[in-house]
């Protein structure tokens, strides 16, 4: 492949990914959602904790080949997230605890 194709292909897909991007944000900045679709959007964000939760506890592999730190990591976030109820705080409990012990081992 040549340099001018690989930059070609290069452009296409960063305009495209600007465009499936952007273009919902620009073409409903003025408008408000239903109120269905709102509700629905809360849920996002631990759906996505909860799909990166498994891809973790499940490992690379398929099998459970978990270390400690990533076990400790994951006891901490259900702890936190069922005493304060709060995606936020248990990102950051979860991911510090992850950090620190992943350093000390």
């Amino acid at each position: 492949m040549s340099t001018s194709s690989a930059l070609f292909v290069l452009f296409v897909a960063a305009a495209g990914t600007y465009a499936a991007r952007g273009g919902l944000i620009l073409l409903l900045a003025d408008r408000s959602l239903p109120a269905s679709v709102e509700r629905s959007l809360q849920y996002v964000g631990p759906a996505v904790l909860a799909a990166l939760t498994v891809n973790l506890a499940v490992g690379d592999d398929g099998v459970g080949s978990v270390e400690f730190a990533e076990a400790a990591a994951l006891l901490v976030a259900a702890g936190v997230a069922v005493w304060r109820r709060n995606l936020i705080w248990t990102f950051v409990a979860a991911m510090s605890t992850l950090w620190i012990l992943g350093a000390l081992t």
